[in-house]
């Protein structure tokens, strides 16, 4: 028989706090190279689901909410515009353990957006501005030839070498259609592998409220699935 798990006993009253655990104990592992990778699914106006892997960047217990960032002009960005809602599941395989998030999403605060992007590296921040994300494109070719005008706009180089005579200051500001989105857990369910396919499985639900430029968050409630 499987030990006992958190999830097998009295249900924590945090969700969250749970999650943000797991993240840290997939880290320690070190069992895969992005353990804050997820699965994020977004829907266009019509209904059709699209899915895609992105980054974690943050998760903030309370109020409760996971950050990531990517183009506003994407394909995911265009449909979080029409529907702002959508889906995450992080998927530890080698912990059996995983974690589906769902809620309505919200753009980051600029300046919450300003302060991550001049943390990546300036090699990023140079293909954020050359980089139509999602569009179509004539060759790769032309990608380089953008990277190469977003390079000369910023006097940066187009290698790790830079030219003594014209020395790099590695300012680089954030496009406008660049940023962070907050996915705010309305439901948080996660799930522990047990054997013979008994699983600890629990979802916890809350009711969120618009609040000023934010949500406003009730109390969990929690029920135990059968797997």
């Amino acid at each position: 028989m499987c030990p006992p798990t958190e999830l097998t006993g009295v249900p924590p009253s945090e969700p969250l706090a749970v999650l943000a655990r797991w993240l840290e104990d997939a880290r320690d592992a070190g069992a895969q190279p992005n353990p804050n990778a997820m699965v994020l699914s977004t829907c266009d106006a019509a209904g059709r689901p699209s899915a895609r892997v992105v980054l974690c960047k943050d998760l903030v217990v309370d109020p409760g909410y996971i950050v990531f960032y990517t183009n506003y002009r994407s394909r995911k960005g265009r449909e979080l515009a029409a529907n702002p809602r959508a889906a995450a599941v992080f998927h530890w395989d080698g912990m059996h353990r995983q974690a589906r998030i769902e809620g309505p999403v919200l753009k980051s605060p600029p300046a919450e957006s300003d302060a991550y992007f001049a943390s990546r590296p300036w090699q990023s921040r140079l293909g954020a501005w050359a980089s139509r994300q999602s569009e179509p494109t004539e060759s790769r070719a032309a990608l380089e030839q953008a990277l190469a005008s977003a390079a000369q706009r910023f006097a940066a180089p187009l290698s790790d070498r830079t030219d003594e005579r014209r020395p790099f200051d590695g300012q680089i500001a954030r496009p406008p259609h660049w940023g962070g989105y907050r996915l705010w857990a309305e439901s948080i369910e996660l799930w522990v592998e047990g054997d013979a396919r008994i699983h600890d499985r629990l979802l916890w639900n809350r009711s969120l409220r618009p609040r000023a430029e934010t949500l406003e968050a009730g109390p969990w409630t929690v029920t135990r699935l059968q797997p």
